[in-house]
């Protein structure tokens, strides 16, 4: 079966998401994974053995310059060209303290992509909830080119384990900041990305009253979803919940696994793991 991933990260070392010895460290026992660098045909190569296309996101881009960004924005869509088979596109993260910077840079890099390019927002990250006016500039942009917003919830692996939680605040990812934003932003997809674990039932109630908000599952195996969330997936959330997975940290081998063991009806899994997708984005930008 066919995946499209909502959200990876990069295999590159260039590009790898755990940048300091403490969180690469605590790779291990948060995801269960070991560190290991691809060269980007390596990590290409991997995509089409799973039959994967997937959109890639830094993460660690967020608290850059301008300056330093740029260029990772250059070879994120300098190889998204090249293996635009297996990468549909990037997600941009940059500190909306940025302000009209961070805009212009994300239209930028619309117009330069022949494949999607999309923005995360990191609410824990940042120090900044999605729903503030402080993002408000990034989100226009994302308006006027029909491009969906990606909004961290839930949980993070990110800082877990780690002396203050590294100063990651949990709360400013929870799902009442989508559910502002989507009020706010009408007419903008908003996806959600993460199971919204501990607020999980707070995230189904406002997909079902919202209509523009979806949601993608990376960074955790299926198996530990709640109950309700994994009922809602088969009943009233089955055209909008989309595979994700979190390439390197998780490999797609077990995700899949995990998944089909959860009984699912194959039409079931295949909204989930590409067919709500390709209804969301219509992969109009890929070439």
């Amino acid at each position: 079966m066919r995946i499209v991933d909502l959200h990876s990260h990069w295999g590159t070392e260039r590009g790898y998401v755990l940048r300091s010895a403490d969180a690469l460290a605590q790779q291990k026992s948060t995801w269960n994974s070991t560190p290991t660098y691809d060269t980007e045909e390596q990590m290409a190569a991997y995509l089409r053995a799973n039959q994967v296309k997937t959109i890639l996101d830094f993460g660690f881009t967020k608290n850059l310059s301008i300056e330093e960004v740029k260029p990772l924005h250059d070879y994120a869509i300098e190889t998204q060209t090249k293996f635009s088979d297996c990468i549909f596109g990037n997600w941009l993260q940059m500190d909306p303290r940025l302000g009209q910077a961070a805009a212009d840079e994300l239209e930028r890099c619309i117009k330069l992509s022949k494949g999607f390019v999309g923005f995360c927002v990191s609410g824990s990250g940042t120090g900044f909830a999605a729903s503030d006016p402080i993002y408000h500039p990034i989100y226009e942009v994302l308006q006027a080119h029909n491009r969906p917003a990606l909004v961290l919830v839930g949980h993070t692996g990110a800082g877990a384990g780690l002396r203050g939680g590294a100063g990651i605040k949990l709360d400013l990812c929870h799902p009442r900041y989508i559910d502002e934003l989507a009020i706010d932003f009408p007419d903008l997809q908003i996806i959600s990305g993460r199971p919204a674990w501990p607020w999980q039932d707070d995230m189904i109630s406002i997909m079902i009253h919202k209509p523009n908000v979806w949601s993608e599952v990376h960074g955790w195996s299926p198996k530990y979803f709640t109950d309700p969330f994994k009922k809602e997936i088969r009943s009233r959330l089955k055209d909008r919940v989309m595979f994700g997975a979190d390439y390197p940290l998780f490999r797609y081998e077990r995700l899949v696994q995990d998944w089909k063991d959860l009984g699912y009806t194959d039409d079931i899994l295949e909204r989930v793991f590409h067919r709500n997708a390709e209804r969301l984005f219509g992969f109009t930008e890929a070439k």
